[in-house]
């Protein structure tokens, strides 16, 4: 196809597709005024929650679905209140704790032990892996090492510092070794 030929093709093509698209565009205006004029009206939600639950064809994935979500939430909320109760069992202990569900080995390393690797122990194999250490007062940077990686940020610090280009946890230790 010659080149002056196809600028005419060009030109023929974009204005069959002007020409189609006006069609769509009648009575738009209309259109827009009467659904702005007339919402749709959106039921409450304990409304459309109680059709949903009750409906004859409620589909019993959404129960187990549902089910397995409570599940859930009321383990996390457990194992968060066993992890926020545990206390130092002597002035000067102090418990690191991580959850790594299906780790094999679990270390903490920290500025207290120039950065050389302490085990931690998961007891009754529930993924929550600890440790007691003994710390004086004071102000102490770690990081777990869990499978090899690194995870330096402990959702249970106090902060989070960038250190030669990886995150590493604080804490904060007062007089009564807590």
């Amino acid at each position: 196809m010659p080149w002056d030929d196809v600028e005419t093709w060009i030109r023929r093509v974009i204005d069959r597709e002007v020409r189609a698209g006006t069609s769509h565009l009648e009575g738009l205006e209309a259109r827009v005024v009467r659904r702005l004029a007339h919402p749709p009206r959106r039921r409450p939600l304990r409304a459309r929650l109680r059709e949903a639950v009750f409906h004859r064809e409620f589909r019993l994935g959404y129960a187990f679905a549902l089910g397995l979500i409570l599940v859930a939430a009321g383990f996390g909320a457990g194992r968060l209140s066993v992890l926020l109760s545990r206390r130092p069992m002597h002035p000067g202990a102090n418990t690191f704790t991580l959850a790594a569900p299906g780790a094999r080995e679990v270390a903490l390393v920290g500025d207290f032990s120039a950065w050389q690797p302490i085990t931690l122990f998961d007891h009754d194999g529930d993924g929550v892996w600890s440790v007691t250490v003994g710390l004086p007062p004071g102000r102490y940077e770690y990081a777990f090492v869990v499978d090899g990686r690194w995870v330096g940020q402990d959702p249970l610090a106090a902060e989070y510092v960038r250190t030669f280009g990886e995150y590493v946890s604080v804490r904060y230790i007062g007089g009564g070794g807590e």
